[in-house]
């Protein structure tokens, strides 16, 4: 699930995706994404933000800690969550196994947020008016694109969009998929709780707390420890959501996808498993190649 909508937890995701989701990429990508990225995360904040020229080397510099924090402290984590994926993948498993990787891959993500709490409280607040303008107009800009990319569409339209995207995942790591092998993808995205609407509604509540936060470090000059322990309660409410129905969204569609994994990588082939593995290991060659970088 999304870790934060506020600008420094944000870039904890951009981190986590571009590491968790190895699989969607070559490892060269990979590797030269990783390298790259404190310039790649400060030119996507600033479109969000739009930097003042005391704010730029401050969030450069901040940026490129954080990545070095990640390398020496992170990646060790990562290569040996693919070993054990890599011991799996011979192997039907079950849903819970699925689940407890997935586990594994959000307590990461969930470090790497915590982890920049302290560059984010310093950046909240040094926040103008002007920057608090920007961030809403980027909220609004991106809200008209997720409309038009999804609640514009009819629920077949959106339904074969998502199909696509899964398939060339799923493609990616295991090689070609047979003809029952992507019928069954079709039949689970069809069957899915996946729900545009709720999802929208969750992500403009969470744009307008985050605005609300940020607006209210401004008018009260919020100390720093007071900030970064609301910036910190945030971050804990978005990683697991308090009681109601968005918390038992998420927990169903977290549990549908274990599901899902699961039937499928059970219905593989012994080549297409070998496959699966033969990527692993890159990604664990690659993370192990950028850890000894440091």
């Amino acid at each position: 699930m999304p870790l934060s909508r506020m600008r420094w937890v944000r870039l904890a995701r951009i981190i986590g995706v571009l590491l968790a989701a190895a699989a969607l990429a070559a490892c060269s990508t990979l590797k030269l994404a990783y390298n790259n990225l404190p310039e790649l995360s400060y030119w996507w904040l600033d479109g969000y933000l739009d930097f003042d020229g005391a704010q730029t080397p401050r969030v450069r510099d901040d940026l490129a800690e954080l990545l070095a924090w990640h390398r020496r402290h992170e990646l060790p984590r990562l290569v040996e969550l693919l070993r054990g994926a890599q011991t799996l993948a011979p192997e039907d498993i079950t849903p819970q196994q699925a689940c407890a990787f997935a586990d594994q891959i959000r307590e990461r993500l969930l470090a790497v947020a915590v982890q920049a709490e302290g560059p984010g409280t310093g950046l909240a607040l040094s926040l103008g008016e002007p920057q608090l303008q920007q961030l809403q107009r980027k909220y609004a800009k991106n809200n008209a694109e997720y409309r038009k990319e999804w609640l514009e569409r009819s629920p077949a339209r959106w339904q074969e969009k998502r199909y696509e995207r899964i398939l060339e995942r799923n493609e990616d790591f295991y090689g070609r998929l047979e003809p029952a092998q992507r019928e069954l993808l079709k039949q689970q995205v069809a069957q899915s709780g996946f729900d545009p609407q709720a999802f929208d509604a969750e992500r403009r509540r969470r744009q307008q707390e985050v605005l609300a936060l940020l607006r209210r470090f401004q008018a009260e000059r919020t100390p720093p420890a007071e900030a970064r322990a609301a910036i910190h309660a945030y971050v804990l409410r978005i990683a697991d959501p308090p009681p109601g129905p968005w918390r038992e969204r998420q927990q169903a569609l977290q549990q549908e996808g274990c599901r899902n994994v699961a039937a499928l990588h059970n219905s593989t082939s012994a080549a297409q498993r070998e496959q699966a593995v033969r990527r692993l290991q890159a990604y664990e060659r690659e993370l192990g190649e950028l850890f000894a970088a440091h």
